[in-house]
């Protein structure tokens, strides 16, 4: 094999893992039963006019699977953070201890869980679609291989190991899902 083939193997692994990469990290994002500071990605404070993440002005810990403790690094920004929190409306309310805020994850009814791990069934759709728009970019280039004088019999070989790690791909994605789909489903 020529290095232009495996430029486009390589280049289909690493885009096919990224997709994965970006899965799990959506998934993360989806609370199940225990507390994690992957909750509040995406959360952004008005901070002196600009939105940033709470990760970016305060420290997100979590002393037992039910709680998350806020500290904001500046005082004054607490209430920002706390309206912040409401309005993205994660399911949850803040309260207010003195210097910190508290948020108490009440515990998951079954009626939710499913709605939970139908929204995990959408980002993993989501993340085979990305796998399969990497595998169709790299496929555009191996055609054009032909192109640049690479024999059609390495082509097509080409082409069948790209199939062969898009499988793997996908089923990387199914195996990320059924986690967090056991995670949720665990009370």
């Amino acid at each position: 094999m020529n290095d232009l083939s495996k430029n486009c193997i390589a280049e289909a692994k690493n885009s096919m893992q990224n997709a994965v990469n970006f899965l799990e990290k959506e998934l993360a994002k989806i609370r199940a039963s225990k507390s994690n500071p992957a909750m509040l990605d995406g959360v952004k404070v008005d901070y002196y006019g600009a939105p940033t993440e709470i990760s970016q002005v305060a420290n997100i810990n979590t002393p037992d699977p039910r709680t998350i403790i806020i500290q904001p690094w500046e005082k004054t920004i607490i209430g920002a953070i706390n309206k912040a929190i409401l309005d993205a409306n994660l399911g949850f309310t803040p309260r207010h201890e003195g210097d910190i805020l508290r948020i108490t994850i009440p515990p998951l009814t079954e009626e939710r869980r499913k709605e939970l791990c139908k929204a995990a069934k959408a980002e993993a759709e989501n993340g085979k679609v990305n796998v399969r728009n990497a595998r169709r970019n790299v496929m555009d280039k191996v055609k054009k291989l032909k192109d640049k004088s690479v024999p059609e019999d390495e082509v097509k070989q080409v082409e069948k190991e790209i199939q062969d790690i898009t499988d793997k791909f996908i089923g990387e994605c199914d195996k990320v899902y059924a986690a967090k789909e056991k995670e949720i489903m665990t009370v």
